[in-house]
């Protein structure tokens, strides 16, 4: 469990279904917990003495531990309204659009591109953050997830998330998050900005 930005924590925990390490996070601010797992040691404890008014999915693969945490605080889950058929058989899901302000502090913006669903949330804490679902990930370096988790094009997915990418460069933002890799804090908009324009230099 690691505060990487005011009020913004950060812990992984291993996924009960392919057992792999991954990236959640809860903004302080608004009490919003964003793709949870429970915290592997500190557990429900650790989010009941701090209150959780809302779950945000970015995306609708990222539901976790969402249902016992909605649950134990009678807090609403939220995904993208393109996901919602995801959870036709439950649990309640609620929708959102591109463009909405979930909380006072988290903004929903398009990426689009893995899937209709997948989101980027930024996050209105220290001097701006993006929280990225599965078009980006980070492991010592920005990169995508292999071929075959993004679909039968994936030439085009990707030149389309780093399209996306070049857009997310206009917002304010300090750091990089992510659900699948480690927070990056330290030369985000630079490794944003190498990472979006890479094909335009192999193709160039």
């Amino acid at each position: 469990m690691e505060e990487v930005m005011p009020g913004v924590h950060h812990w992984t925990a291993k996924h009960p279904n392919h057992g792999m390490e991954v990236g959640c996070h809860y903004v302080g601010g608004s009490r919003t917990a964003i793709d949870p797992l429970l915290p592997p040691t500190e557990g429900m404890g650790w989010l009941d003495e701090r209150g959780v008014e809302r779950i945000i999915l970015s995306t609708r693969h990222h539901l976790r531990h969402s249902e016992q945490i909605a649950e134990r605080f009678g807090c609403p889950i939220l995904c993208h309204e393109s996901g919602l058929y995801e959870f036709e058989e439950g649990p309640e899901v609620q929708g959102f659009a591109f463009g909405d302000r979930l909380a006072d502090d988290v903004l929903a913006l398009e990426m689009d591109s893995i899937s209709p669903d997948d989101t980027v949330l930024r996050i209105d804490a220290g001097q701006g953050a993006l929280l990225f679902a599965d078009s980006v990930i980070h492991y010592g370096q920005l990169a995508f997830v292999p071929d075959h988790l993004i679909g039968d094009d994936p030439d085009g997915v990707k030149e389309q998330v780093r399209a996306r990418c070049r857009v997310l460069l206009e917002r304010d933002f300090e750091a990089l998050l992510f659900a699948h890799g480690k927070p990056l804090l330290e030369g985000a908009r630079k490794a944003l900005s190498g990472f979006a324009s890479a094909s335009r230099r192999l193709s160039g």
